[in-house]
């Protein structure tokens, strides 16, 4: 498979560097304003690629995207000082007219696979921009919070965070939803878990839990200034899942025709993820305050996007 990546930047390479390692695709090609940034980051990658696999990667304009299956939309411009969230978005609007026109003229078939922050609104802006089918138009969504999640809460129990299974819902932000009511290990609750490993699961392992889940972003970003290793993977094994048609359940973020009584508004649940694209949507049980929480954060989701002017 062949995959391209728009936007060269941390999240772009660090997506390109893991389905490189992994052996995903057999061609990556990056393409980015800066060609120059392309280049480098190709010529980087690359000379890793002789100790994991054999794909090839490489730096072209947008002509170079032809036979691609998958595109992936890294681009976009960072806030200004001052200015408010809405404006930014109204930015990436125009950034992302410009490439998923570009993109679409020499793959108007490829699935879009959607990076670029806020996720879930430049996700429904980039299906009303394709008139794509919103089943082709991907957006990374909660695929990282849901990684966070079970792998704090496998730190907790002692226990591979592969083998938990658990989902964080709705927004990829602050109003995301942590759905501990159906989180299991193995096919046992978390409760039957934690009693038979002596791991209680208290309210203060709750909030730390949720805290670290919730904020993780914020925590990386002091530190490091931006966030790209967890969403290199998490958008490979994205492509993955593509790639091979293994029907994997993913908490991906697409435009939904109705959630929580919220219509037409792109947010997570867990899908499965197959050759063409998003092949169904696996609607979780949830208690009563999850499904509050995922109305607000879907209308939260929906009052946003209906205010970008496109």
């Amino acid at each position: 498979m062949k995959v391209g990546i728009v936007g060269a930047g941390m999240v772009g390479s660090s997506a390109g560097y893991a389905l490189a390692l992994m052996g995903i695709a057999s061609s990556v090609v990056l393409v980015d304003r800066d060609h120059g940034l392309a280049v480098a980051q190709a010529e980087d990658i690359a000379h890793a690629v002789p100790f994991m696999s054999s794909t090839m990667v490489e730096a072209r304009d947008y002509n170079g995207l032809a036979g691609a299956s998958v595109v992936i939309l890294a681009a976009g411009v960072s806030q200004k000082p001052g200015e408010t969230r809405l404006a930014l978005l109204e930015r990436n609007a125009a950034v992302f007219r410009d490439v998923v026109g570009n993109v679409l003229r020499v793959v108007p078939n490829a699935i879009l696979l959607i990076a670029s922050n806020p996720v879930d609104i430049m996700t429904q802006i980039t299906v009303r921009l394709s008139g794509l089918p919103a089943s082709r138009v991907i957006g990374s969504g909660t695929i990282l919070d849901t990684a966070r999640f079970r792998s704090l809460l496998g730190r907790h129990l002692g226990i591979s965070p592969q083998s938990v299974h658990a989902y964080v819902l709705g927004e990829h932000g602050d109003s995301e939803v942590l759905a501990w009511s159906n989180a299991r290990v193995g096919s046992l609750s978390l409760a039957d878990v934690a009693a038979q490993v002596g791991s209680a699961i208290t309210a203060n392992v709750r909030a730390q839990i949720d805290d670290g889940v919730r904020n993780a972003a914020y925590k990386i970003i002091k530190g490091k200034g931006a966030t790209y290793y967890g969403i290199g993977a998490g958008l490979a094994r994205i492509i993955k899942a593509i790639a091979q048609d293994q029907q994997d359940v993913l908490t991906v973020s697409v435009v939904n025709a109705e959630i929580q009584g919220v219509s037409d508004v792109a947010l997570s649940i867990p899908r499965v993820i197959g050759a063409d694209g998003v092949m169904t949507d696996l609607f979780p049980d949830l208690d009563v305050g999850e499904r509050d929480a995922l109305h607000r954060s879907a209308s939260l989701l929906k009052e946003t996007v209906e205010a970008v002017t496109i």
